[in-house]
Parts: C-alpha cells; structure tokens; sequence
C-alpha cells in the first residue's frame, strides 16, 4: 500500500492510497468534502463528515461502516489514521453531499447506469460503445478488431470455468495469472509493473503480438478443458498453464525468427506513438518514392 500519493482537483489537493494487490484507489473522505462543500480549512471538513456520517447511520446506509481507515500523512508531516473510500464508496458519498460541484458526478453515474441498462437489453451496444472508445484513445483499427476479438475468447473461457465449477473472482485471478505466467513467464500483477500500469487495463496496454499469444493461451485452455472436463479448482490450474505453455511455444518461435521479444514495456500511449511515427515514415518514404 502506497499512501503518498496527492491527486489535485480545481488545484485542491486530496490524499490518496493505492492499493497494489486490490488494485484499488483510496481517497480521503476529509479532504473530498472540504472540496465538495467548500470548508475553509481541514477541521471544518472533518466536522461536516462527521455530522453526515452519523446522519447516513440513522437512515440505515451501510457506507460509514464500509469505509476503512488508513494512515495519511497530514499537513504537520506525520501520518493519522484517516477515513477512506474507494471510488465507488465516493460516488455513493457524493450522492448525498448538496453541492454544484458534486452534479457532473451525479450526471455521470445516471449516465453510466442508463449505458447498463441499454446494454443489458441488447449486448451489442456494448461492442459498439467499446469500439467508439478505442478509436477516441487513438488505437489502430487492427488493434482494435484484435482487442474485440480477445473479449470474446475471454468470454468463451469464463464460461468453460464456470461449467467446470470454478468460482467467479479469486479463482479467476489465479487461474488468469497461471496463463499469463505459463506463456509470458510474469504474472498479470508483474507484466502490469513491466508497463508502469496501475488501475489500467492489461490488455488495453499490449501490443497485437501481445493480444494475439493472450488469446492463443486462453482458446488453448478453453480447448483442453473442454476436452478433459477437468473437475475441481486444481485441476483446472493445471489445465490453465497447459494452456499458457501452448502460447509459450509460440512466443519461442517468433522471437527466435526475429531475434526481438515479444513482450514489451510500452503501454498504450507509447504503442499508438509508436504506430503514428511509423505510418508517418512511410507516408514520407512513399512521397520521396513518387519524386
């Protein structure tokens, strides 16, 4: 757990902990309300919670007893235990502070919660709204129809887990890192650390060889479960990294045909960087070709 972290919000600073093991950002409540009501200093703030908190309680909401606690360092340099919520505590708090700042959070989650509905309803609005969020992000179309792809073959292999017993959650993490380790020889958590990714999505930072050998170890898994219906939850990990060394194999072969690894510290950004300079290049080349 880091706690040193300042996020600024309209030049306000609000003290937060990530979570490496969770994956989970952490802010202090305190420092969120004094921005949300405008409190004119951190005692202020921290009487305005306490009021609200003792209100939530007598309306039955369970958010008080849900926050946790962690040391953050205070304006005197030391640390004191302080109250935290995750970002989905935040937007539950934030529901119930009155104030002009916290309407674009309340807009968002109507907006966000009326998207779930619409794709509850009909599934494809999902893909559509993922391939228009990618092409915002800048990703090449091969990547992004190679992106796609991966999600229904990771869908294809959580329903194989699921019809062999394996629970949703825990269970899932372990046996994803078990492939990803079995193929890219790091687990999800490690390969994230190689980018110098956080919260963010693993996939989304790979390059196409990347998505391509994650969806080989992952239909491999798939196919063999299907064929050897492995009961159990350990059986299925030994399934998983049979899976993974399939795509492990491949992975040998081509860095051994082009002498490059596979596997690359670039995140996203760095990749489409990499993908504009080089289709810049060949604009140029093929002008100079004309001449």
């Amino acid at each position: 757990m880091e706690t040193n972290e300042i996020q600024l919000f309209e030049d306000q600073k609000i003290r937060t902990a990530w979570d490496a093991e969770q994956e989970e950002w952490y802010f202090s409540i305190v420092d969120v309300i004094a921005v949300l009501t405008e409190q004119p200093d951190t005692r202020h703030a921290a009487k305005y919670w306490s009021v609200l908190k003792n209100r939530l309680k007598k309306e039955g909401s369970e958010l008080p007893t849900l926050c946790s606690q962690l040391k953050l360092r205070s304006a005197d340099g030391k640390r004191y235990l302080t109250d935290v919520a995750t970002t989905e505590q935040l937007f539950r708090l934030i529901q119930s502070v009155p104030s002009p700042k916290a309407e674009p959070f309340k807009i968002w989650l109507a907006q966000v919660g009326r998207e779930r509905v619409e794709e509850t309803i009909d599934p494809e609005l999902t893909i559509d709204r993922a391939l228009e969020t990618y092409q915002k992000k800048g990703y090449s179309t091969d990547w992004i129809h190679q992106r796609l792809l991966s999600i229904r073959v990771r869908n294809e292999l959580t329903a194989e887990w699921q019809a062999r017993g394996v629970e949703q959650g825990r269970e899932y993490a372990i046996l994803t890192d078990e492939i990803t380790k079995a193929w890219s020889g790091m687990t999800t958590r490690q390969y994230k650390n190689l980018k110098g990714l956080k919260k963010e999505n693993l996939r989304d930072n790979m390059s196409t060889t990347e998505i391509i050998l994650t969806m080989l170890a992952e239909t491999s898994t798939k196919d063999i479960s299907a064929a050897e219906k492995p009961a159990g939850f350990s059986e299925n990990v030994k399934v998983a990294k049979r899976g993974g060394k399939v795509a492990k194999v491949a992975r040998q072969a081509l860095e051994s045909e082009t002498g490059t690894s596979v596997i690359t510290s670039q995140s996203a950004s760095q990749l489409n960087e990499a993908v504009t300079e080089l289709i810049e290049i060949s604009a140029e080349t093929a002008e100079k070709d004309k001449e």
